[in-house]
């Protein structure tokens, strides 16, 4: 711990990313990223914009792309917030809409980014246990708090909140700013984007990376009533008011074009989740079910960790968290075709050899 730290610094505990190993070639499935590539078109516009433009400050307010997103989802410009991948939004509206002093809930098994955002803020936050088979209690959000945050479908479980669920929440905190983090919601979801006109306390926030193939390009984008784009606006205004990147802002408004080949890639992952489902099944695994491109498995007599760090002797990288109630289970991104019948293999094996 450095002496020149603050103490704020030195009281963090940062969110801890997938692992990326060099030491040999892996089949990554502990990232959730597409494993499909982006589509020809959004390419081509990364490369067309690769010019002698960059010399030129990006527009710091994204209008093209905040235009395209608006028309997509049948909303105005004025209701789109873009930045530089969903976690940035997610951490600017920690700052725009919570404060001190006043918890905020979120699911006490889900994305391990929230309470680092929490504590960074130094925001109050309250955690809602999610039911035994790993569903958001909906009627638990209803209590007294300061704001409310939870992905549909949440992470890692993959387990998802229909429609009627996520507004019973806005009905109950119609004085609080209620954030669904859609990361996921392509892979099977119903958004709930449709609700932004009747709740003005709603963001939604989804991302280009899992479903259009561009974790690497860090897109993100909220949608919500004028009024809390406008507070995003003045907190990222407060701290870098040029977010995204010319490239970026190309290859993202082409990605929205390119509306067959997003659902040409999403259908084809969600087909292969489905036949991995079936599979692991099979072979006595335990699979929550899930509407995201990864699924969290667990094996009666094989523990998580085990089958971790094997998988990973062969080849084969997946999540394992060392957490309560979730040590042992696995979270499996859905890789191509050929990526799970590995994965299935060497679990396969690993299971017989168990048994033997």
């Amino acid at each position: 711990m450095s002496k020149y730290w603050s103490k704020l610094t030195q009281s963090l505990e940062p969110y801890i990313p997938g692992e990326q190993p060099k030491d040999k070639t892996y089949i990554k499935l502990n990232t959730n990223e597409n494993p499909y590539p982006p589509s020809p078109k959004v390419l081509e516009a990364i490369k067309q914009a690769a010019n002698e433009q960059l010399r030129l400050y990006p527009s710091p307010t994204c209008d093209d792309l905040r235009e395209c997103i608006a028309q997509y989802h049948g909303l105005t410009k004025e209701q789109i917030f873009v930045g530089n991948g969903s976690d940035e939004l997610l951490a600017l509206a920690f700052w725009a809409f919570f404060d001190p002093g006043r918890p905020v809930l979120f699911p006490d098994i889900t994305y391990s980014f929230y309470p680092v955002y929490a504590n960074l803020c130094h925001i109050d936050y309250k955690l809602v246990p999610l039911a035994e088979d790993f569903s958001i209690p909906i009627d638990h959000f209803s209590c007294e708090n300061g704001g409310i945050i939870f992905p549909n479908p949440n992470a890692p479980t993959g387990k998802y909140i229909e429609i009627a669920g996520i507004e019973s929440i806005l009905q109950k905190n119609a004085e609080q700013v209620v954030i669904v983090d859609e990361a996921y919601i392509d892979f099977g979801g119903e958004s709930a984007v449709q609700m932004v006109h009747r709740y003005p306390n709603l963001l939604v926030v989804q991302t280009l990376s899992k479903s259009r193939s561009l974790a690497g390009l860090r897109v993100g984008f909220a949608m919500g009533n004028q009024n809390l784009i406008e507070g995003l606006d003045r907190v990222k205004n407060s701290i870098n008011s040029y977010t995204l990147d010319r490239i970026a802002l190309a290859g993202a408004v082409e990605a929205f074009k390119d509306e067959e080949y997003f659902r040409d890639t999403t259908l084809k992952v969600i087909n292969t989740r489905k036949e991995t489902v079936n599979s692991l099944e099979k072979i006595g695994f335990t699979v929550i079910p899930s509407q995201a491109n990864f699924i969290f498995v667990s094996h009666p007599f094989v523990s998580a960790v085990d089958l971790y760090q094997q998988l990973k002797g062969k080849g084969v990288l997946v999540r394992y968290f060392n957490k309560p109630r979730i040590d042992n289970f696995l979270r499996v991104s859905i890789g191509s075709d050929s990526d799970m019948q590995c994965f299935l293999e060497a679990l396969t094996e690993i299971i017989y050899k168990w048994k033997v």
